[in-house]
């Protein structure tokens, strides 16, 4: 069975935005590599040695977020409105925990509010520039 891991590219602002998640979320860093730690015969630009090469962040049993920064070699990455990450919680308190917490110094798209489809949602972009929906389906 495949599974769908969404993938964040920053501009230099990876691990904070991961470790904002970690605070938010819980969970692990099962994996964070910086630019310094490739073997390469070709220095590594000293802006770029300790920005995140890859990080592998597992939360809330087998949810998986990936990332990193963008480097001198690739350029500025374009921070846009083509992905969100959308969160299914298990409780009204959570959903509301979740949202407050992440939402807080971004811009709010839909409030959280009950809609037509029976489900606690909101959808917003965090201080990161990150896009998000998250929900709670009453049963």
């Amino acid at each position: 069975m495949a599974t769908l891991n969404p993938y964040l590219t920053f501009n230099g602002n990876c691990e904070e935005a991961f470790n904002f998640y970690k605070s938010v979320l819980g969970g692990e860093f099962v994996n964070l590599q910086r630019f310094k730690d490739i073997p390469s015969e070709e220095p590594i630009p000293d802006e770029d040695a300790e920005k995140i090469m890859h990080i592998y962040y597992r939360f809330n049993g087998n949810n998986v977020l990936m990332g990193s920064d963008s480097s001198s070699f690739f350029g500025e990455t374009t921070i846009g409105d083509n992905i969100s990450l959308s969160l299914s919680l298990d409780s009204e308190e959570e959903v509301k925990r979740i949202f407050k917490a992440l939402s807080e110094g971004g811009e709010v798209f839909m409030p959280l509010e009950v809609t037509f489809w029976n489900a606690l949602f909101a959808s917003f972009e965090d201080k990161f520039g990150i896009n998000w929906m998250v929900s709670y389906e009453y049963k």
